[in-house]
């Protein structure tokens, strides 16, 4: 039987460099053939030569054979780990018959433990000594030259930037890195990032060179705002060089450098760019370089801020796509369709007779008008304009450095030539989270709705959830970011993405305890009467999350790191509401809901609605509340904080009663009697028994009155069609899944979407598109509907934290044939494929993965044998009969692949 640790992960990134972590945590796959396979036992070596780990010296940690299941989250207990070390680790495994695997190997470096370390200061230089006032916002160029006089052994470098770098050495790009680093409160902490660069040296003179972009630092950034945190970038950076004799050296930022402007005479991330080739400086990040006219570069205040190493992914361009239509709308003007809403940046080959001074604008939108306009008054105050100057050079190709775009069209004005899609390629950004997920159904459009869950997830998870990639905002809102975790974590491996984004919630909490609504926080914003400040299903996200991430990926420490910034915020609650009906004006409710067709305008609009809810604020903002307390309840149990157990399930209990008692009447109508109301009350389990089958009847009935159409916002959409399912009303899942007329979501798919819209009514036939002041068309929220493809079209669901118990249990319905999903969860790989045959059988094939168990439910309404691989499936090997009734046959499945039918 083969088997073999694969996938080795160090705090769930591959092979990190310059990491701050000093008990981080390791992890494993197992791979194996067969059926029945799972780890018995470990051993790891850690070494800081891969040399010492090929002699089996684990001198820095040697955990020798230990007897355990555990893959994951298993934390580092050798020597001290030291500041810039390298250390290699190798693990081998045993399985069930106490076989042995071979070894497999990983490894991780450490950054600069120590602020004392680092050598330089922060430098840039002040854009107010632009001798051109026209010029807004250009990048700075800064260089050094240094020799290089021995064998090297390591060379390691650490940057960042208050705003975005680009680094190269001797004219080669350091990384593979597109911003760097990520967004976060600049007032509170900014991350590095290491590179390993011993190949790019060379012996004798060397070059290096850092170009700084505004970023989210100095630039516009989310809500209208501009410069929140500082007016002009600066970079820290430290080359640290080991020789192969035991010496070393360092380069670091200083006074020493140079600095000068160049030819990106404007970048912002929201606004675009201004690229003038006329004023390129070839050779500039080179040894040889004549830095005539540079200029001594400015120096900041040293940072008094966390400086941290980067713990989420690199942002990067993962994939290109190439256009679909071109078509020339006016002389050396085109409109550009690339058959796909995405974020990125376009990349343009210019012909070569294009000459000295040729002036080209490149801008982006998502959608067209009637007319075939590129259409851009949903893009508020933001241009998404880029403006490339040739240099007459014959050979020029442009691609925006300090820039991204939300956009499925690209207008070309003043290309000096025929544009054709040999000059151009779009290329896809975003954080470089690994693919977890895949659906693939008999129906087209289910195929298509995937498609655009996945898309809008690639666009909008960049360095932090935004709500949305065009506009001027592109903000961590917290209530989409929580409703949307789930489905997240099914598409992409998203552990260090959320690990990063929670410090950057934790750092935006307010003294009071509030959590804020969008993070990282923006200095001073507003958005009129709203405070950004502690609104129900936004906030709650610093509970929400955190419980999703342990019952995801079973990580305890995020649950740690985080139990007192929970607790303050529940303790702000206790405060602000003593009679624990949580009503704070103003709030956002279930956003972007729709009025029911019965509801009156008297109604709605009301203080206890809004333009945006239907669901009234203490009813949503009340049952919020009790669900979080009930997930601080399970929090401080899984932490053995036994005490603080007590207290929280004393306080759910209470706020508990307290819906039902305000809120739930006799015949179980809840207040606002919005399809939100009841699906969230049902989800989060706030009824008492004998209402609940009640309260559903009375959902259905408020689905049945709108004909069979959904009605909620981004809250309740993530509710709905799970509690159907659990109720017995998966046809009317089914339903709302597939119906195609306003609203739906095949709705948006038969007017053009290939990403979620951020409103059920972005744009109709009868109305066109809705109020520009909020209409997005790539806006991940109401997407969260796939988690219910995952967990209840494909069955798989989560039984115990980390996928150590699996249940697979498909929901299958005769509106769908066939639903092959699978999902590579932290232990391996999950697979749920089911077909209803031409014959009437049901066909099943299921995948466990090792070191889980799983239990597959089986619907026995296409018969009553049940086989698998063709004998019955009780004589199945590895699989065991746990119960059977009329409706269903549940089998305990050890790890490998199965394959059940149900005949008559």
């Amino acid at each position: 039987m083969a088997f073999r640790p694969e996938r080795l992960r160090v705090e769930y990134l591959e092979n990190p460099l310059g990491m701050d972590e000093l008990r981080p945590r390791l992890g494993w796959t197992l791979e194996a053939s067969g059926r029945g396979t799972r780890q018995t036992a470990y051993r790891i070596l850690v070494a800081t030569e891969l040399s010492l780990l090929d002699a089996e010296e684990g001198h820095a940690w040697d955990t020798g054979k230990v007897a355990s299941e555990q893959s994951e989250h298993v934390e580092y207990a050798g020597a001290e780990l030291q500041s810039r070390q390298r250390y290699y680790w190798k693990v081998k495994i045993w399985n069930q018959n106490d076989e042995s695997s071979d070894w497999s190997y990983g490894g991780w470096s450490m950054g600069l433990l120590s602020r004392d370390e680092w050598k330089g200061k922060w430098i840039g230089l002040k854009s107010d000594i632009v001798p051109n006032k026209e010029i807004q916002k250009p990048s700075v160029y800064l260089r050094k030259t240094f020799n290089v006089s021995k064998p090297v052994k390591r060379a390691t470098m650490h940057a960042t930037a208050l705003g975005l770098y680009v680094c190269h050495i001797n004219g080669r790009k350091v990384g593979e890195y597109v911003f760097s680093p990520e967004f976060t409160d600049y007032n509170t902490r900014v991350y590095y990032q290491t590179f390993d660069v011993t190949g790019i040296l060379r012996q004798g003179g060397n070059g290096i060179g850092l170009t700084l972009g505004q970023g989210w630092y100095a630039g516009y950034v989310g809500l209208y705002d501009f410069q929140k945190y500082g007016t002009d970038p600066f970079a820290l950076m430290q080359l640290n060089v080991e020789y192969e004799d035991g010496s070393s050296s360092y380069v670091a930022t200083d006074e020493s450098w140079k600095a000068s402007f160049g030819p990106i005479v404007s970048s912002d991330l929201i606004m675009g760019e201004v690229y003038d080739a006329r004023l390129e400086l070839p050779g500039w990040n080179e040894f040889g370089y004549e830095a005539t006219g540079w200029l001594d570069p400015s120096v900041n205040f040293d940072y008094k801020g966390y400086l941290n190493a980067q713990c989420g992914p690199d942002i990067k361009v993962t994939m290109n796509v190439k256009p679909q239509k071109i078509t020339r709308v006016a002389p050396r003007k085109y409109i550009v369709d690339m058959g796909q809403n995405m974020v990125g940046r376009v990349i343009a080959k210019l012909p070569a007779n294009a000459e000295w001074g040729d002036r080209m604008t490149i801008r982006h939108g998502e959608v067209l008008t009637r007319e075939g306009e590129l259409y851009t008054d949903n893009l508020r105050n933001t241009k998404q304009l880029d403006v490339y100057i040739a240099n007459g050079s014959g050979d020029e190709t442009y691609a925006p450095t300090f820039t991204f775009h939300g956009f499925r069209f690209v207008e070309f004005d003043g290309y000096p030539g025929e544009l054709t899609e040999e000059c151009l390629v779009g290329e896809v950004i975003h954080s470089a989270m690994d693919v977890t997920g895949q659906i693939e159904t008999s129906d087209e459009m289910v195929n298509r709705l995937f498609s655009n869950i996945f898309w809008t997830q690639r666009g909008n998870f960049l360095s932090v959830p935004t709500d949305c990639p065009q506009r001027d905002e592109r903000a961590g809102w917290m209530g989409d970011a929580q409703i949307y975790s789930f489905t997240a974590s099914f598409n992409m491996e998203v552990a260090s993405f959320f690990k990063k984004w929670m410090i950057d919630v934790e750092d935006a909490q307010k003294p009071t305890g509030a959590f804020t609504d969008v993070s990282p926080h923006l200095p001073y914003s507003t958005i009129s009467a709203y405070p950004l400040v502690g609104s129900s299903g936004w906030a709650d996200a610093g509970v929400v999350i955190p419980w999703n991430m342990y019952w995801i990926y079973g990580d305890k420490r995020i649950l740690e790191r985080h139990y007192e910034a929970m607790s303050r915020w529940i303790r702000y609650n206790r405060m602000l509401y003593p009679r624990h009906i949580r009503w704070n004006k103003p709030q956002y409710g279930d956003w972007l809901s729709i009025p029911a067709a019965d509801q009156t305008d008297e109604q709605h609009g009301t203080t206890r609605y809004s333009a945006f809810s239907t669901t009234p604020f203490e009813v949503f903002g009340t049952a919020y509340y009790a669900y979080v307390a009930g997930m601080m309840r399970d929090i401080a149990g899984v932490l053995g904080k036994l005490e603080d157990e007590r207290q929280y399930a004393e306080l759910h209990e209470e706020i508990r009663a307290t819906f039902n008692r305000e809120f739930v009447g006799e015949d179980a109508r809840i207040s606002g009697n919005t399809q939100t109301a009841y699906a969230m009350a049902l989800f989060m389990d706030l009824l008492p028994e004998d209402k609940r089958e009640q309260a559903a009847r009375h959902l259905v009935s408020r689905i049945e009155i709108e004909d069979w159409h959904i009605t909620t916002g981004i809250h309740g959409i993530r509710f709905l069609l799970p509690v159907l399912s659990e109720y017995g009303y998966d046809d009317v899942a089914y339903r709302l899944l597939q119906q195609d007329t306003y609203p739906s979501w095949m709705y948006t798919i038969h007017e053009g979407a290939t990403t979620i819209w951020e409103r059920w009514d972005g744009w109709t036939e009868e109305k066109g598109f809705q109020n520009t002041l909020m209409n997005s068309f790539n806006h991940y929220a109401l997407g969260s509907v796939g988690e219910w493809m995952y967990r209840y079209m494909g069955g798989i669901h989560p039984a115990e934290p980390g996928y150590k118990k699996i249940v697979i249990q498909p929901r299958i319905n005769e509106r769908l044939r066939k639903a092959d999903v699978h999902y590579r969860c932290i232990k391996g790989l999950i697979e749920s494929a089911w077909e209803v045959t031409d014959r009437g059988e049901l066909e099943m094939c299921v995948t466990i993965p090792p070191n889980a168990s799983g239990e597959v439910v089986i619907p026995l309404k296409f018969g009553a044998t049940v086989t698998e691989s063709g004998v019955p499936a009780e004589q199945a090997d590895g699989v065991a009969l746990l119960r059977r009734d009329e409706e269903n046959a549940a089998y305990l499945c050890q790890p490998g692949t199965y394959r059940f039918t149900v005949s008559t």
